[in-house]
């Protein structure tokens, strides 16, 4: 059964304290979850306020459906992060096979 994994890199150029970067991460693991049917963590340390790393993964029998559930996550999490003042910087995927 595939799992596909999205890494999401973020900038928060606006981010003054780690407050900030919270309030941005927070909402958009949030939205992320309640939007689509996935898993979403935060992959790094809260070392810097601008940055942020966040991993979402899915898992389904079918890949074709996995590959337009993280194009339309990507775009989500695009759209967000610019609401939110923030920018995606990097966003990459993969698929594992179980």
């Amino acid at each position: 059964m595939p799992i596909a994994h999205l890494t999401l890199e973020l900038r928060i150029e606006h981010a003054q304290s780690l407050k900030d970067r919270r309030h941005v991460v927070r909402s958009m693991k949030d939205q992320l979850r309640q939007g689509f049917n996935i898993s979403v963590a935060e992959m790094d340390e809260a070392v810097t306020w601008r940055s942020a790393t966040l991993g979402i993964a899915a898992v389904s029998r079918s890949r074709d459906y996995l590959h337009g559930l993280m194009e339309e996550v990507e775009r989500a999490a695009r759209r967000m992060a610019n609401e939110l003042g923030a920018e995606l910087a990097d966003a990459f995927w993969d698929y594992v096979e179980s």
